[in-house]
């Protein structure tokens, strides 16, 4: 039976900035960035999922504002992921400080800035693109 993988990734914004993390992609070895995200682990929800992992990548603790969308990718690593990508909007400008050992640093970036950059995956564009598309859906959306 095929199971995909359940990933949460944090959309952070801070005015008109977006928050990457820099890691290095355990498939290719290369340095790349992405939102902080991971797993959907045991008895928590999705939202809190993708708090604990802005928790443990860069620090900030803030709440999930929205949904902005879900995305179903079949990666280069062979691996299907169900990604379900959550809005934090920051009251002001926190200065990241990673807990994960994963995590190389974390940043600020503009949306030019981001297009340049190595990214983990399409996704991380493509879920930037539909946040400042105004893809936004009620955290009631997903039965808790």
């Amino acid at each position: 039976m095929h199971k995909p993988n359940v990933t949460v990734a944090a959309i952070v914004t801070y005015q008109d900035k977006f928050l990457l993390v820099k890691e290095r992609d355990k498939y290719t070895g290369q340095i790349c960035y992405n939102q902080p995200a991971g797993h959907l682990e045991a008895n928590e929800t999705l939202a809190e999922a993708a708090r604990r992992e802005l928790i443990e990548e860069t620090g900030i603790k803030v709440n999930a504002s929205h949904l902005v969308g879900i995305y179903n990718l079949h990666a280069a690593n062979g691996v299907h992921y169900m990604r379900f990508s959550f809005a934090f909007i920051c009251p002001e400008l926190f200065v990241p400080s990673p807990q994960d050992d994963d995590i190389i640093s974390a940043d600020w970036f503009s949306i030019e800035q981001i297009k340049s950059l190595p990214l983990r995956s399409p996704l991380v564009l493509k879920c930037i693109e539909d946040h400042l598309a105004g893809n936004a859906y009620p955290l009631s959306l997903i039965y808790q």
